[in-house]
């Protein structure tokens, strides 16, 4: 739940956003306390307010005994929420009004509820343009329902895992509602999969179908299907191209036909949506979500961009993955705001799509950027359209973002940290400080806490000093798709343990130091590789920087620093240690330092880093 509170004269008016139950209402009495009631009366405005527990009723009443008799009135009560008051009798006993109070169609619900709703309030806004169509509302929700017929067909049907691959695409997102439609769960996977992976994943998750769009090693669609079929361990029985949506649009005229199927209500707590881990460091997970866990997330994105139905975003980022997904597509929909599908993630294709299209939002994780900004397409005057760029997905070190800023001054940068697990966990302000912005990476949104906890001790960190985070929040995951419950990150206290290290500030922002699984260990001391990083990447010659450590048969471990040039500079090792040892200690400066022209990827567009810590190993002479 997030309050919004204003004041005129001796009014104090509370606005609650969101649900007032158990575990929200420390919010409200630490909003109470700001409250004088022997001077003051209170407004509490419920028009916003999309769930009121028996307990949320409660905590109602203790305000009430507050402020005393005649000093508080609730108001702006929706129908719903007004039946939780008359079910307890509270409605004759606390000043309630009941007002014709619109919740927003997105709490709540399920995706295939807010589909349905969209096409019936906003049909003829058109909110997908790629290349070569625009699709209203009323669009994808009708090529949605033939599209769920065709899948009907195959055997899909409420509880099927079905597999979701391919680049974005219109087709991949009306799939994602036609799965919806069904009840089916839609388990995002990741494009550049070969077919060894699909049929790795398939057996991990149970799934038996796969629908499948444009895929990086997928060259010829028959004998990937045949390569997919061969493996052993593969589960897929049937196989569905969605790579030609328009198809779907000649076909509109079955709508009225088959209009009146699928009427079963979906429940927007039960899972509908599996993100798998990348496994790259072991076996892939399945990240269980719920309409519910993601539409609560993209409204807090939503609301941190400031969006409107004017904006229009460069969906770069792939839509399998969270920050894709959750800060990119659901978010704008959810804003009834345009995207634009760029045909691929070229810097010269993001560049186009922006400056034609007026684009007003492009996010990316950091690498991304860079890239763009490189890019011999690249113009300050061709993407001045962009008001704002949200970057996750990996740090951003304080020289990166004031290049970044540079480069695009008209942009409002925000950083972002979350987990496929729990997104978004904290979020820089829009317009937040300078400090904030180049050294955290914000503060925690709403109704999502965060602890930091010693590696060592398991005690509870104090304000700056390190340690694991752990967060819990609205937006965690159902958990990990069959893993024992003993394997599963989330504690008998109900935190979720990220892996990721980093400490919180005095004035409550996170700082991210690195994953604790990188933790670099030579000779018994501790070495974080962000902080390596952000030292290294100071050094003028420096454009990028990715610290790992290598095998040490002496030390166990050695730091090294793969490093990307300015153009045209010649590195010297020995200026470089020099100036490194006015900022780390002796023990911290990199005992490897190795040239890239560009660091090895992942389909997201995040560094690979077990890839360059296998080749720096293998280049320091210690391989693995």
């Amino acid at each position: 739940m997030r309050i919004f509170e204003s004041r005129s004269e001796s009014t104090v008016t509370l606005r609650l956003r969101g649900r007032l139950e158990v575990n929200t209402a420390p919010y409200l009495r630490e909003a109470m306390d700001g409250i004088d009631p022997e001077k003051e009366q209170l407004v509490l405005d419920l028009s916003e307010l999309e769930y009121i527990s028996a307990a949320g009723i409660r905590e109602l009443m203790i305000c009430q005994s507050q402020m005393g008799e005649g000093r508080m009135d609730i108001t702006k009560i929706s129908s719903s929420l007004m039946e939780v008051f008359e079910l307890t009798g509270f409605n004759d006993i606390l000043p309630v009004s009941k007002e014709d109070v619109q919740v927003p169609s997105y709490m709540g619900v399920s995706f295939k509820s807010l589909l349905e709703r969209k096409a019936a309030t906003k049909g003829d806004k058109v909110i997908l343009v790629d290349r070569d169509s625009s699709w209203t509302w009323s669009q994808i929700n009708k090529c949605a329902q033939i599209m769920a017929v065709d899948l009907s067909y195959m055997g899909i049907k409420k509880g099927t895992r079905v597999g979701l691959c391919g680049a974005n695409s219109v087709g991949w997102i009306i799939c994602f509602f036609a799965l919806q439609k069904l009840g089916a769960m839609a388990v995002l996977l990741n494009f550049a999969h070969k077919p060894a992976e699909i049929a790795r994943v398939s057996g991990l998750g149970d799934i038996e179908y796969l629908c499948y769009g444009q895929m990086t090693a997928m060259t010829d669609e028959f004998e990937y299907i045949k390569e997919v079929r061969a493996c052993e361990d593969n589960r897929i029985m049937k196989f569905f191209s969605i790579q030609n949506p328009v198809m779907y649009l000649q076909r509109l005229g079955e709508y009225d036909i088959v209009k009146d199927y699928y009427h079963e209500p979906v429940d927007a707590d039960m899972p509908s949506v599996m993100l798998y881990t990348s496994g790259s460091t072991g076996t892939p997970k399945g990240v269980m979500l719920s309409s519910y866990n993601l539409l609560r997330s993209a409204d807090v994105s939503r609301e941190a961009q400031q969006l409107t139905e004017d904006d229009r975003l460069c969906q770069a980022p792939p839509l399998f993955h969270i920050f894709g997904l959750v800060f990119g597509l659901l978010s704008f929909l959810l804003a009834d705001a345009k995207v634009y599908l760029p045909e691929t993630i070229h810097s010269s294709e993001l560049i186009r799509t922006i400056e034609e299209n007026k684009c007003t939002v492009y996010h990316a994780v950091p690498t991304m950027m860079l890239m763009l900004l490189e890019s011999s397409d690249f113009a300050p005057e061709k993407v001045a359209s962009v008001r704002c760029s949200m970057l996750a997905g990996a740090p951003t070190s304080p020289a990166q973002m004031e290049h970044m800023q540079e480069m695009m001054p008209g942009n409002h940068f925000m950083q972002v940290y979350g987990l496929s697990e729990i997104a978004p966990a904290t979020i820089t302000e829009y317009g937040d400080t300078q400090e904030h912005l180049l050294n955290t990476v914000g503060k925690p949104v709403i109704c999502c806490e965060l602890m930091i906890k010693d590696i060592n001790t398991g005690r509870e960190c104090d304000p700056g000093e390190m340690g694991e985070i752990l967060i819990k929040g609205f937006n965690m995951m159902l958990g990990y798709y069959k893993l024992p419950y003993h394997s599963q990150p989330i504690d008998k206290e109900g935190w979720l343990h990220s892996g990721d290290l980093g400490l919180i500030t005095e004035d409550g922002y996170l700082k991210i130091s690195g994953r604790l699984k990188e933790l670099i260990i030579r000779g018994g001391e501790n070495i974080v590789p962000n902080e390596i990083a952000d030292a290294v990447v100071k050094l003028d010659v420096v454009k990028d920087v990715k610290v790992v450590g290598v095998p040490s048969e002496f030390y166990g471990e050695e730091v090294a620093a793969c490093i990307r040039l300015e153009e045209g500079v010649v590195f010297d090792e020995d200026e470089a240690r020099k100036q490194l040892s006015e900022d780390l200690a002796k023990y911290k400066i990199p005992a490897y330092f190795f040239c890239y022209d560009s660091f090895p990827t992942l389909p997201s567009g995040k560094i690979d880093s077990v890839r360059l810590k296998k080749e720096a190993a293998e280049k320091a002479g210690t391989p693995e």
